[in-house]
């Protein structure tokens, strides 16, 4: 069996869609023959937890943590809140305080490519130790697997420093080096924000260009990432997308309401305008509308968001949940009668295909999503049949869809015709990462 050594700064107990990437993956590997090593930080900053994922985590896996020194951890006592909001890329951009424009500066320019830097150099010093068998783990309860040779290291980003670790390690081990971008470096839209010197941009791409050139193979989550990226190098570029967890089954009941919901974080860039007015609309048209109608937040929604639903008179029918496990947005997504999915409309954002959109596709509920034109993971909505896709302008066409499924819903047999939805399960998602790690 194949021994890989995998970089990541997110890791169980940290919550949101950033650790399931490689959680599952960890989590299948050893099916494909491939034995994952794992390396996290011992003293993490996670803007969010969910300790249920710990117990996803293959029992006698092999996992070593250092520690780290994390500004954030300083930051915290300057603003707690605001600090999580801009570890976590919420960067609002209207009535910044002067701390939050201090701290965005300090945030773009002192901490390049991101506030883990500090992580690198001591993580370079340990992993070179266990490259070289200095800490070659004797309780794996798989036999001679604690002196198997590790010839391959896979680092995942964002944070973007951690793919500096992998760089380092091939540069001094000679190991194979692959690079994961769950989201792009230089092009992701929070990067905008940061108020970057033109030195400090010119370094941030700087860094990219060499991580992308020297990695011997790339893996994205998105075809116009790998087009983004194929702009500055002639590596390799895989695209393996994000999934839904192939164990997973539906069943639960659903809600006697109409309901809409929205599962993950909802933030001002996100705000669906148009989708509320269009509601607004039905509701004042239709008293029995009014009746059912139930919007449903599970996740931080901000104050724009809100602001804009009652404007719309939304208000008597909004239902916040606030934040959730992983089990828990699962079972919501099951039981809800319609999943909201929400994209930033921009060029930028033509690529981003949520994490979110593969659960929902598991959860068997037809998926309602306002997005970019020519968004990517429309493309896939369509492909599989699992929902309607709309652009951020459209009315006529949103309004008749959203009538025409509560007509159903009616009838109790408002449902998704999804299909094909089988080749995003995490288990097949796997088996391509393998094939990769297997290949020499």
């Amino acid at each position: 069996m194949k021994k890989v050594l995998i970089i990541t700064y997110y890791w169980p107990p940290a919550g949101g869609p950033g650790v399931q990437r490689w959680l599952k993956f960890v989590k299948y590997l050893r099916d494909f023959g491939v034995e994952p090593v794992v390396y996290v930080p011992e003293n993490p900053h996670y803007p969010i937890e969910d300790a249920s994922l710990e117990q996803e985590i293959p029992k006698d896996l092999t996992l070593y943590r250092r520690p780290l020194f994390e500004p954030y951890g300083l930051a915290k006592l300057l603003s707690s809140k605001k600090t999580k909001r801009i570890s976590s890329g919420i960067i609002q951009t209207k009535n910044q305080s002067a701390l939050e424009k201090a701290m965005l500066w300090v945030r773009g320019n002192f901490f390049i490519p991101d506030a883990r830097k500090y992580w690198v150099k001591p993580s370079v010093k340990f992993l070179s130790e266990v490259l070289d068998g200095a800490h070659a783990d004797r309780t794996s309860a798989n036999s001679g697997l604690g002196r198997a040779t590790i010839d391959t290291v896979i680092t995942t980003g964002p944070p973007h420093s951690v793919h500096l670790i992998g760089q380092r390690l091939k540069a001094e081990k000679g190991v194979r080096w692959l690079a994961d971008f769950r989201d792009p470096w230089t092009s992701i839209g929070y990067h905008k924000k940061l108020k970057l010197t033109k030195s400090s941009r010119k370094k941030h791409k700087e860094m990219e260009r060499s991580v992308l050139n020297e990695a011997d193979r790339i893996i994205v989550t998105s075809p116009a990432t790998r087009r983004e990226f194929q702009q500055m190098t002639q590596r390799p570029i895989s695209v393996i997308t994000n999934g839904h967890d192939s164990e997973y089954e539906g069943g639960a009941d659903l809600d006697k309401e109409f309901t809409i919901s929205h599962i993950g974080s909802l933030l001002t860039g996100r705000n669906p305008k148009n989708l509320w007015k269009v509601l607004s609309q039905i509701a004042s048209e239709d008293a029995v509308f009014r009746s059912d109608l139930q919007l449903e937040f599970m996740g931080v929604v901000s104050k724009a968001v809100m602001d804009s639903l009652y404007r719309f008179e939304l208000g008597p029918y909004i239902k916040m949940r606030g934040y959730g496990s992983h089990a828990e947005a699962q079972r919501r997504q099951q039981r809800s009668q319609v999943l909201l999915l929400v994209e930033i409309d921009s060029e930028e954002t033509k690529g981003i295909i949520p994490g979110k959109l593969f659960e929902y596709m598991a959860a068997q509920r037809p998926i309602l999503a306002l997005g970019p034109k020519n968004w990517e993971a429309g493309k896939i909505l369509n492909e599989t049949g699992a929902g309607a896709v709309f652009d951020h302008q459209g009315h006529v066409e949103l309004k008749k869809t959203i009538l025409n499924w509560y007509a159903a819903f009616k009838k109790e047999n408002l449902e998704s015709k999804s299909e094909n939805i089988e080749k995003y399960s995490r288990k097949a998602l796997t088996e391509q990462l393998a094939n990769i790690v297997l290949s020499t």
